[in-house]
């Protein structure tokens, strides 16, 4: 199956990046949320994204309008009912994504593949909120979307191998490079990744060193294009915690719990850079 057209569940920055990507890449996007606030604070973030493209000469400005253009939006999902390729990109709440998929199922043509962003949760568990589960698939990007370029291609129990193949084409007519992987806590990227993080919080909490100094180290001595602390204040404090939790549970692993660090930070409201201060603070 080719996917010619795409439904957008989730405006935020993942959402909204995923939109772009598939929008430039010539892909017809409808993009949904709860709210026109929301939705037009994700535009705003995609006319800001493509504009940079332009004004570093990366991209036409009759691209960038092409690409706008192939963007429609709504706070009704029916608006894309015919689409061929259904994305969740919500957050990390298996109620918020089973509601999503119930409507989803309910809206979207038989023949449509359902598709979750979710970094974390079992793919398997997400498929039985749809009829016929061989057509779900998780398709996770990494953030920010028009930067990454990989993208993991999830595979539950009862993935069919044409969604598969379909899963990986879209991945690649966007411009990403595909893996495949078995349905797993974590996959493979957050499963090795997100400990990594969360041991470097360990050490800031018990004051081995300060974030800057954590990050440095990692930079120039293990080759990270970017310091932990500052990857987790970009990818948010509560989404960081959120898959560490869920890495623990599903594994049964005490290893895996969040750092005190973290979990103070989030419970104060300092999620990184959405909030303006995590474990750098980026009011100036």
């Amino acid at each position: 199956m080719s996917v010619n057209k795409i439904l957008v569940a989730g405006a935020g920055q993942m959402g909204a990046g995923i939109a772009q990507v598939a929008a430039v890449a010539g892909l017809d996007v409808v993009m949904i949320d709860v709210a026109d606030e929301f939705i037009a604070r994700g535009m705003a973030g995609i006319q800001k994204g493509l504009g940079r493209l332009v004004d570093k000469g990366r991209m036409e400005a009759d691209a960038r309008d092409a690409a706008l253009a192939r963007i429609t939006t709504s706070t009704d999902m029916a608006a894309g009912a015919d689409a061929d390729l259904f994305i969740e990109a919500a957050p990390e709440s298996m109620d918020i994504k089973q509601g999503l998929f119930e409507r989803a199922d309910a809206t979207l043509r038989p023949d449509a593949i359902i598709a979750s962003n979710t970094s974390s949760l079992s793919v398997g568990k997400l498929a039985a909120f749809v009829t016929g589960p061989a057509r779900f698939v998780g398709i996770h990007f990494f953030n920010p979307v028009p930067m990454m370029a990989l993208v993991e291609v999830v595979v539950g129990k009862e993935t069919s191998d044409t969604t598969v193949a379909a899963a990986r084409a879209f991945a690649e007519a966007v411009g990403k490079t595909p893996i495949t992987v078995t349905d797993s806590p974590g996959f493979v990227v957050n499963r090795i990744l997100f400990p990594m993080i969360n041991e470097a919080a360990n050490a800031y909490h018990e004051k081995v060193a300060t974030a800057e100094d954590i990050d440095t180290g990692m930079k120039l001595g293990a080759n990270w294009p970017m310091g932990p602390l500052a990857l987790a204040d970009l990818v948010g404090l509560d989404t960081t915690s959120a898959i560490l939790e869920t890495l623990e549970r599903e594994l049964g692993d005490a290893k895996y719990k969040p750092s005190p660090a973290l979990t103070e930070l989030r419970d104060a409201g300092k999620l990184g850079r959405k909030t303006g201060s995590g474990f750098y603070d980026y009011g100036k």
